[in-house]
This record gives C-alpha cells, sequence and structure tokens, in this order.
C-alpha cells in the first residue's frame, strides 16, 4: 500500500514537506533537531523507520548547514534499518558548479552527488536541475520532473491572445523551444553578456515582439537582474506585456528591488524555496501535488515521465 511510505522533513522545507505529505495522504513524520550551545545540530527520528520507505525533503540552498542535516537524517535513516531512503529535493543548490569553467576550481554538484550516495541515498527526487547532466553524477537512479506541468495550465489560463515564448539567455533556448511548441506559440532570444558574475553586461533581442504577450522562462532567478533587464528590453520593442515563470526563486542580494521596479506584469514561481518577502508582483504555484504523486508513482515502479505532455 502507499501508506507505506514515510515522508519526513529537514527544517528548511518543512513548509513544504507539509504540504507535500497532506497531498500524499499521510502525515508528516517526527522529526527532532537538536541544536547545542556551539552551533552544532543533531537530527532524530522520533518514530521506528525500520523496514520502511523513507522520503526525505530537504532543499539544498544556503546556508550548507542545510545539505549538512539533509546528509545526516541520511545516514540516520541507514543506520536506523530503513528499507529505502530516497531524497526529495526541491532545490539542488550548486547546480551551476556542475563543470570547470575555469582551472583549479571544484565540480560542486558531482561533490554533492558522492557525498549522499556516500550517506545512503538510493534514489533522487529533483526539480528543473539547472543542467540535465548533473543526473549522471549520480550512481543512484534520479527522478528528474518538470515544473512545465504546473505552468504551462497557468499559462493556458491566461488566455493571453498574441503568446509569445521567451528566454532571457541563450542558455535556456531548449527550455523556450519546447514551451513554444507545446503552447504552439513562436520564441525569441535575450542574448546576454555578462560584466562579471551575477552582473549583467550587455543585452540584445533576437526576435520581434512587438504587440506580443512575451512571457519568459528561466529555472532559477537569483540576482534578477538578467530576468528584469530582458523583461524591460522586452518591453522597449513594443510587447503588450511581460511575465516571467521560474521553477526556483533564489532571490538573492536585492533581487525583491529590482522585480518591484521592473516592467513585469507577474512574475511566477514555485515553493521549491522559501520567499523572504510578500509581493503583489510575486505569484506561487506550489509543487506539493506533482511530488506527492512522484513519490506514489516510485513506491508502485510506475511511469514518471508519463506525467509529462513535455519536457
Amino acid at each position: 500500500m502507499a501508506t507505506k511510505a514515510l515522508i519526513f522533513s529537514g527544517r528548511a522545507t518543512r513548509y513544504l514537506a507539509e504540504k507535500i505529505a497532506e497531498s500524499y495522504g499521510h502525515p508528516l513524520g517526527n522529526v527532532v533537531v537538536t541544536v547545542f550551545s556551539d552551533g552544532e545540530f543533531q537530527p532524530s527520528f522520533e518514530e521506528n523507520i525500520r523496514g520502511r520507505d523513507v522520503f526525505i525533503v530537504q532543499s539544498t540552498f544556503s546556508p550548507a548547514d542545510n545539505l549538512l542535516e539533509l546528509l545526516m537524517l541520511v545516514d540516520a535513516a541507514r543506520r536506523a534499518s530503513a528499507k529505502r531512503i530516497v531524497a526529495v529535493i526541491p532545490y539542488f543548490g550548486l547546480a551551476r558548479q556542475d563543470r570547470k569553467d575555469k582551472p583549479r576550481v571544484s565540480v560542486a554538484s558531482k561533490l554533492i552527488a558522492n557525498l549522499l550516495t556516500a550517506a545512503g541515498v538510493q534514489r533522487i527526487i529533483t526539480i528543473d536541475l539547472h543542467a540535465d547532466q548533473i543526473q549522471a553524477f549520480f550512481d543512484v537512479p534520479v527522478d528528474h520532473i518538470y515544473a512545465s506541468s504546473i505552468f504551462t495550465p497557468y499559462i493556458e489560463s491566461l488566455n493571453l491572445p498574441n503568446l509569445l515564448m521567451a528566454s532571457p539567455d541563450t542558455g535556456g533556448t531548449r527550455r523556450a523551444a519546447a514551451y513554444a511548441k507545446f503552447l504552439q506559440t513562436g520564441f525569441v532570444i535575450c542574448y546576454k553578456q555578462r560584466s562579471k558574475p551575477n552582473e549583467v553586461g550587455k543585452m540584445e533581442l533576437v526576435g520581434n515582439v512587438e504587440g506580443k504577450n512575451v512571457v519568459l522562462i528561466d529555472d532559477i532567478i537569483d540576482t534578477a537582474g538578467s530576468i528584469s533587464k530582458a523583461g524591460d528590453l522586452i518591453m522597449e520593442r513594443g510587447a503588450a506585456s511581460v511575465r516571467a515563470f521560474c521553477t526556483h526563486p533564489v532571490f538573492s542580494g536585492d533581487a525583491y528591488e529590482k522585480i518591484e521596479k521592473s516592467k513585469f506584469t507577474e512574475v511566477v514561481v514555485t515553493d521549491t524555496l522559501p520567499l523572504k518577502f510578500q509581493s503583489d508582483k510575486i505569484k506561487v504555484l506550489t509543487t506539493a501535488g506533482l511530488f506527492a504523486e512522484v513519490i506514489k508513482r516510485a513506491l508502485k515502479t510506475k511511469s514518471i515521465s508519463s506525467l509529462y505532455q513535455f519536457k
């Protein structure tokens, strides 16, 4: 039965884990984290998990304690004789460090994959990795799911005339093209050159947006510099409106301020990361139902890729 699974959460993503457990139809498991005076902490499962399928929900965003807590929970589950340990990582942190783009740097994504496997993870469930090749860093199965199954129904519900998809950079061309193909629209691309990390030097628009209702698609919004500049450029070129959709709202630095000052009608994100501030321009769509369905299918060894009309 599906109720054989036990869903637990680290402190960073408890707000989402509670919704996943509710959607799944089973109470969230009891985890207690003891914090010592020097900052050291010790998570523990406060119920029997021997011989059970254990799903641990935790995003690995900054600070690094979130990753460490996930590793410790996995290790604790292994030592408590859990039957199977699945890490549900809504936001896989350090995913942008997936290659050696200059000498003498770490490939941090691969390092994290090694750490999780060594701790005892037997399966990974995550959504919209920054780079698909990160799946190959793991020697255990990875269920890589997509926010498109959440975003496309919302885009369709807007009933926007003259809809046009857009990518804020060349790296997201495949993503924008996939949405455009499914929604039967065209797409445009913003080409950017960075003067330094987290700072856009120059941006150009490839394609005509005049009179169009444009939807920018991205996986991560960090400082909001690129996406805001792309939105402003699109409006300057005659678009009727511009919206931004992104899976992971990192929103660091002055990102909220940039979004408030931008020309976006709205910025639509998911709840893979907690928002620090509320904004009338930011709409949050939940991933809880999607993760709950993936957990059910993983338990019943049913197809997960069939959840998506496109990837």
